[in-house]
């Protein structure tokens, strides 16, 4: 499907099949979301998804992870019409922060940071990722919201994997992601059947 195509019947989660898989081999991801970003009515239709479970829920900021899930926060940021946070891989902001650590889906450890001067008690906030695999990343943003006394409304990603860490969020978290129950063992199992239609 050519990516900046909009088909005349947008069935539940269209968009999904415009993700790419991974050929770069096992340092990264196994496969590419932010393929789907490229077409604008894609993006829009996996944001108001995202946002469905959330339509009754007071949100006052919305948080994106370092780096991907600035694209697709700052998307339900702007749809929500709410500020938003960057949660940071360490090392990046010029202003007093907070750190915690955290293992990303490869396994290694890594420190993430957010500012001090904006998460407060009774602030309410939606964080955003573009993917969940093993749930550290999600975690540890989760703690640096929290530790500063503010509430996590609930977890948005593209897709949530029923990893270990993945079923933990969705037990303990108010959550949404885009993955059609009947996708959602391809998902866990890394691997589409959509992927047939890439070459190479």
């Amino acid at each position: 499907m050519d990516v900046l195509a909009v088909p005349q019947k947008r069935e539940e989660g269209w968009y999904l099949s415009l993700m790419a898989p991974n050929t770069k081999g096992p340092k990264f991801a196994w496969l590419d979301p932010s393929r789907l970003y490229c077409n604008s009515q894609a993006l829009s239709d996996c944001v108001k998804d995202l946002l469905k479970p959330f339509q009754n829920e007071t949100i006052d900021l919305v948080a994106g992870i370092d780096a991907m899930g600035f694209i697709l926060g700052s998307a339900v940021a702007i749809t929500l019409g709410k500020g938003f946070l960057a949660i940071r891989k360490a090392g990046h902001l010029c202003v007093q922060t907070r750190t915690q650590d955290y293992s990303d889906y490869s396994g290694r450890e890594k420190l993430m940071e957010v500012r001090v001067d904006v998460l407060k008690p009774g602030l309410r906030v939606l964080i955003v990722d573009q993917w969940i695999e093993t749930g550290g990343t999600m975690r540890a943003a989760i703690k640096l919201v929290e530790n500063q006394g503010a509430t996590v409304v609930g977890i948005a990603a593209v897709a949530i994997e029923n990893s270990e860490g993945g079923t933990w969020l969705k037990e303990n978290y108010k959550y949404s992601h885009c993955i059609p129950n009947e996708l959602q063992s391809q998902i866990d199992s890394q691997y589409l059947e959509s992927f047939k239609n890439f070459s190479g």
